[in-house]
Order: C-alpha cells, then structure tokens, then sequence
C-alpha cells in the first residue's frame, strides 16, 4: 500500500475539546439517570403487583431488543409526530440513551437483588424490619455488591452508545470525526483518532470493572 497518512488532518483541538465535553456530560448524565430508573424498574419486576410486573416487562422488552440507534431516530422523528411536540435533538438522544440503559440495568438490579438468599429476607423479618428496611439496608448493600462488575460493564456499553449521538446532529466525538472527515477526505486518521479518544475516556471504567470483579470473587471465595 501506498497510503501516506497525513496526521495534521485530525488537527482541530477546540472542535475535538468540545466533543469530548459533549460525549461525557451524556454518558455520564445518561448512565447515572438510567441507573437510577434502572433500580426502580428493577424493584417493580420483582414486586407483587401483576400489573405493574407486566408493564414493567413489557417496557424493558421493548428497549432491550431493540437498537440503541432505532430508539434515538424514533424518539426524534416520530416522537413529535406521535404527540404533535417539537423534541430538540439533546432530549431526544438523551431520551433514547437514558431508557435504553434503565431497560438493561433493571435486570441487572432484579437479578442482584434475587441473588441474596432467602435466609437473609428471614434474618430481617425476624428483627420486625418492614419491607422497605430490610431492602435499604440489608438486601440491596449486598446486592450491589455483587452487581458492581455488571454496572460497571453496562456503563462501558453506554459510554459507547454516545457515539449514536451524531445522528441527530449531537456534536460529540462521532458527529466531529464525520465532519473533519467530510473536510479533510482523511477518515483513517480521523477515526483513529476519535477511536484513541474512547480509548482514554472508557479505558478507566474497564479497569474498574476488573478490579472489581477480582475483589468480588475474593469476597466469595472467603
């Protein structure tokens, strides 16, 4: 191959400064407020109302089998023909991230939560701790426990997801490679480049994620 490849294409440090900026205010907002939906979900689906189990279900369905893309696109053109609204594209990208993160974490949250043995749901029925007791402060601090490494991970997956953003025009990394790409007719360097950028953003919550899960076998192993 002949290919020269010409790094000063990538060249733009304000248009990438505020990329980044873009692509972390949304992963982090969109992970945080997707957990937090994630857990109520999660305590629905184990809940002993029928109905609110199966509408909880059913929504978590419908987010978790379908793509994270078809969610944003659909939230930002169909949405508003659906409720005669205007949806501005950050709400609706933040719409789609933020229920597709929450579908997934719910399950995350409900099979924690299942895994404590039901000797510790006894132990706290025996101090005549209500329900709502016994989960605050015996259940889910074991829970989490365990489901660290997995929200860790899905966290990884939805630091990913933001670069779906620049379908609707959100200007984080992916919307500013395609641009400088579009201009500079440089897309290996370009991408390379946007790549090394998620490299550095996420590469810390993986070794998280590691650290982690090795301290959480340890704990069981003991």
């Amino acid at each position: 191959m002949n290919y020269q490849f010409d790094w000063s294409a990538v060249w733009d440090p304000q248009a990438w400064l505020g990329a980044i900026q873009v692509t972390l205010a949304y992963g982090i907002a969109t992970t945080i407020v997707g957990l937090v939906l994630g857990l109520i979900l999660g305590l629905a689906l184990i809940s002993r109302f029928w109905l609110l189990r199966q509408a909880v279900a059913l929504f978590i369905g419908l987010f978790r089998c379908t793509p994270a893309l078809i969610q944003i696109v659909w939230f930002y053109y169909a949405f508003p023909m659906v409720l005669a609204v205007d949806m501005p594209a950050w709400l609706a990208a933040s719409m789609g991230l933020t229920f597709y993160m929450a579908a997934f974490s719910a399950e995350i949250f409900r099979g924690g939560i299942q895994s404590i043995e039901r000797g510790q749901w006894n132990a706290t029925r025996s101090l005549c701790m209500s329900s709502w007791q016994a989960m605050r402060h015996v259940i889910l601090p074991q829970a989490f426990r365990r489901m660290t490494p997995a929200i860790v991970n899905q966290s990884i997956i939805q630091f990913k997801n933001t670069s779906l953003l620049s379908v609707v025009a959100v200007h984080d990394i992916m919307f500013t490679a395609s641009a400088l790409t579009a201009e500079t007719y440089r897309p290996l360097e370009v991408l390379t480049f946007a790549s090394l950028l998620y490299i550095v953003l996420i590469w810390p919550l993986a070794s998280i994620a590691h650290i982690v899960e090795k301290r959480s076998a340890k704990g069981r192993t003991r």
